[in-house]
């Protein structure tokens, strides 16, 4: 499905860059005197209709209504990356060390341009512990892992206490940190574009970190992703 939703893009758009255009600017608040809000159920939650997106791109493309068309596809990849993104919510663990999900604070974001948008995250806790992990497509984040990968060498500490330095999980080559006020963090890339980010506060040990690390299934968001 992933597959046909790029080429209906590179149909209407002409183009195979996956650069993200320009993020549209906030909707005008009319505030003034209203009263406030305190009822309601808000907005429920539904991908766009995929197969349905397509169908209109490609009748709006045939009958060169391209705006429309171009629409339509965007609506399909937004469509195809949240069901990606509730995917893997859904085969992540019930728990980490004993931390219960929040599936409160679960979100799946995305731009719907070029499969360069998608943001997934996913939090467990239970008093002061927590585990979180971020799944997104970020260029600007890809950059800065690599840059401490090309140098095998690097690991930076602060006096006698390394902050930063390289490892691996599953297999994986990752950069695990350590801060006092904010805890653990490992950034795990996951193939070209993709990068997986895990951080622990109040998690006693490196060790711990690492085992937490180790319950998430790497291979199977990678696969899940369609990531090379």
């Amino acid at each position: 499905m992933k597959e046909k939703v790029e080429k209906a893009e590179k149909a209407v758009t002409g183009d195979n860059s996956t650069n993200q255009p320009n993020q549209p600017p906030p909707l005008p608040n009319n505030g003034g005197n209203n009263p406030s809000n305190n009822s309601g159920q808000g907005l429920i939650s539904t991908p766009p209709d995929v197969n349905e997106n397509l169908k209109t791109a490609e009748t709006a493309f045939t009958n060169k209504s391209y705006g429309d068309a171009r629409y339509s596809v965007q609506q399909a990849m937004l469509g195809v990356e949240l069901l990606i993104g509730r995917q893997i919510l859904k085969d992540l663990p019930a728990s980490i060390n004993n931390l219960p999900k929040d599936t409160t604070t679960d979100q799946v974001t995305s731009t719907g341009w070029g499969w360069a948008g998608l943001t997934i995250q996913r939090t467990y806790k239970a008093n002061d512990a927590q585990f979180k992990i971020d799944i997104a497509n970020n260029a600007v984040w890809m950059q800065a892992i690599n840059m401490y990968f090309n140098n095998a060498g690097y690991a930076q500490t602060n006096g006698d206490q390394q902050k930063m330095k390289q490892t691996r999980v599953k297999g994986y080559k990752a950069i695990i940190e350590y801060d006092q006020s904010s805890g653990y963090k490992l950034s795990i890339p996951i193939g070209q574009t993709s990068l997986v980010i895990m951080e622990g506060i109040n998690f006693k040990t490196e060790q711990d970190m690492m085992n937490a690390a180790n319950q998430i299934d790497l291979d199977n968001i990678k696969k899940t992703l369609g990531e090379q």
